[in-house]
């Protein structure tokens, strides 16, 4: 029983705060190993910060004390009886292949949010193309409005067949590195209570929404989905997942319904976060590839419809992936 609580709390804060330092440094160097000396002083800090926890739950005036106490002996247990091999626990291969579409998945409503916004944007630039076609001087990125679909599409398949020989790695660097520049800036928005990941993934899909109107008005509807398709199916979720990120770190600055402190709720979710981000800029680099090697080469070169298999042929397996990977085997029921 605890007589004098503030003196409770003065005493055993600092193990508490030794055990969480443990626990950190475990969390972000997985393969490292404690000798015997390290783990008896781990198993102690365990051991007493278990016991706090039994001795301060009889004090309904200090619930954020107790939670913080539930947060680190869950941490602490779940250390002790890790049972994979922790030298193969952060690889680069693993996060990529199976906590990625893992944590994809857990947090999938911030997506369907992301995609819905960027969806609402491009019926929004469609529609104001649609009502004022003058407007795609302001609505068209990157050159576009310059250009009517009609006389890209003659000049690209009238180009050079070969425009980019020998400057393929250094064009896709560049699609790559501005690429992953917006959609970094995407999950940094998410600062703003995720109102400015909102705002950007709104913006970004008013111009596609006006670019694709653009091209079907005047018949260029299968020249937009070889251009598009190939690098578009990796690049669009990409961007939409970097979106997720932003969004959970907003709902996780705001803590709406939780009432643990920021910096817990923010030390729950970080490895998460920096999953979905380094998720998203692996795909973005594949999404500069594809869009150097292939998706700038046109009829006559290579024909629209074996772009659009090849970039139909990618949803699928992103789709199969996103929703598969990283999924454990249920374990065998026969006795």
């Amino acid at each position: 029983m605890i007589i004098d609580l503030p003196r409770f709390l003065d005493a055993e804060r600092p193990l508490w705060v030794e055990l969480e330092k443990m626990l950190d440094a475990m969390e972000i160097d997985g393969s490292r190993q404690m000798d015997l000396q390290q783990t008896q002083r781990f198993n102690y800090l365990y051991q007493r910060v278990l016991s706090d926890l039994g001795r301060i739950v009889t004090f309904s005036s200090e619930p954020e004390t107790r939670r913080y106490l539930e947060s680190l002996t869950a941490r602490a247990y779940a250390e002790m009886n890790e049972s994979r091999d922790k030298s193969l626990r952060f690889t680069m291969f693993k996060w990529l292949f199976s906590d990625f579409p893992r944590v994809f998945r857990k947090y999938i409503s911030y997506f369907w949010l992301s995609l819905a916004v960027f969806a609402a944007g491009s019926l929004f630039g469609a529609g104001i193309l649609a009502v004022d076609p003058g407007s795609r001087y302001v609505l068209e990125p990157f050159g576009h409005a310059y250009m009517t679909p009609t006389q890209r599409v003659k000049d690209e398949e009238s180009g050079n067949s070969d425009r980019f020989s020998g400057e393929h790695a250094s064009f896709s660097t560049a699609l790559m590195y501005n690429n992953i520049h917006v959609t970094f800036y995407t999950f940094v928005a998410g600062i703003t209570y995720g109102i400015g990941t909102l705002i950007l993934l709104f913006y970004n899909g008013i111009g596609l929404g006006a670019i694709a109107l653009d091209y079907v008005n005047e018949g260029q509807t299968v020249f937009l989905l070889g251009w598009l398709l190939p690098h578009g199916v990796i690049e669009i979720p990409a961007s939409l997942i970097a979106g997720q990120a932003g969004l959970l770190l907003g709902r996780t600055l705001m803590g709406r319904g939780d009432r643990h402190p920021l910096r817990v709720r923010f030390r729950l979710v970080r490895a998460e976060l920096a999953l979905l981000v380094y998720g998203s800029a692996m795909m973005l680099v594949w999404a500069g590839i594809i869009e150097s090697f292939l998706s700038q080469y046109h009829k006559p070169v290579l024909p629209y419809s074996l772009k659009i298999t090849f970039g139909l042929f990618e949803l699928v397996l992103l789709v199969a992936f996103l929703a598969m990977a990283g999924r454990r085997a249920k374990p065998d029921s026969t006795p």
